[in-house]
């Protein structure tokens, strides 16, 4: 057990990445709320964590998006099955600035860029043939430039009050530890029963 969750986190996850039968240890279930508090979850990818906390991207207009938005909580959980562990973070939401935003959409391919363009997230579509119609218009219009991130496009980052790092255990006597951040911002931590 050690005095800061995120350094424990950064060892899991090295340890999750370096693991061959993880497919993409940065995969996590978002779970959100609309403003009356009706939960959804997906499965969603972890592009970056640091002492400030967790951070996605997405369009704004989508399902996730307006709730991260208008919500203002949110819960992550992380399960690595061969490693037999489980990671879940709970806190508060706030929007990355511009120039992260920026920097992340410049780094996807060309074609994750373009069809962030072409995508209406989490509206309905009428067929799949309308979605490729799309990415075909956005493929012409940027041609000849840069693809620039939408303004309807960008990120979030879960600060946590709440992690919990579960290990598995035999006849399920599962090594639970909590750390909860205290008034002061400080870390306080602990043992749960499984």
């Amino acid at each position: 057990m050690t005095e800061d969750p995120f350094e424990l986190f950064g060892q899991w996850y090295r340890e999750a990445e370096q693991c061959k039968e993880i497919a993409d240890a940065s995969a996590v279930n978002l779970a959100t709320a609309s403003p009356s508090g009706a939960p959804s979850s997906r499965m969603v990818l972890l592009k970056g964590f640091d002492q400030d906390g967790f951070v996605i991207f997405t369009n704004l207009k989508s399902r996730k998006g307006k709730e991260l938005s208008k919500n203002g909580q949110a819960a992550l959980c992380f399960y690595w099955a061969p490693l037999a562990r489980q990671v879940r973070i709970e806190g508060s939401v706030v929007p990355v600035n511009d120039e992260e935003a920026d920097q992340y959409f410049g780094s996807r391919p060309l074609k994750s860029r373009i069809g962030a363009w072409a995508s209406r997230q989490s509206e309905p579509l009428e067929s799949r043939t309308t979605l490729l119609k799309q990415v075909v218009i956005q493929t012409a219009r940027f041609a000849q430039g840069e693809v620039d991130r939408p303004a309807f496009w960008s990120g979030f980052r879960i600060v946590p009050d709440r992690m919990e790092y579960w290990t598995n255990g035999e006849y399920r006597l599962h090594d639970r530890i909590v750390y909860t951040r205290d008034m002061d911002g400080r870390w306080q931590h602990g043992l749960l029963y499984p």
